[in-house]
């Protein structure tokens, strides 16, 4: 019996650069790490990071408003505006923003280029 979600994960090909980007600049909590793989956690959701052996990512398809395959881990922020601007002082690749009446969004990338989401949704 399926009893709920274990974790969500990215491939990263550097776990110390990695590990530093999602505890450091966006402030997951580690759990648990070893060479190959790091758990994290923010918000209650669990969040892995598995070591890709030094392999680069592969790209997906992506456009300002996000991946166009697979899943987006998409965080709720207060302040978009402050944060994209942390995000870029540490060297994030801002994808794009949009300000609509459903919300705020800011679309980045991590280090190895997956893609993430800020949102401050419409109150």
């Amino acid at each position: 019996m399926i009893t709920g979600v274990q974790d969500v994960y990215y491939n990263v090909s550097d776990m110390e650069r990695a590990r530093a980007f999602y505890t450091g600049l966006l402030g997951f909590r580690e759990l648990d790490t070893s060479p190959y793989w790091t758990s994290l956690e923010l918000g209650g959701l669990r969040v892995g990071l598995h070591w890709s052996e030094g392999e680069p990512v592969p790209p997906v398809p992506r456009d300002s408003h996000g991946a166009h395959a697979g899943a987006t881990l998409t965080l709720r922020s207060d302040d978009p505006a402050a944060d994209r601007a942390r995000l870029e002082a540490a060297g994030a690749v801002i994808l794009g923003e949009d300000a609509a009446p459903w919300g705020h969004l800011v679309v980045f990338e991590d280090p190895d280029g997956n893609v993430l989401k800020l949102m401050r949704p419409a109150s």
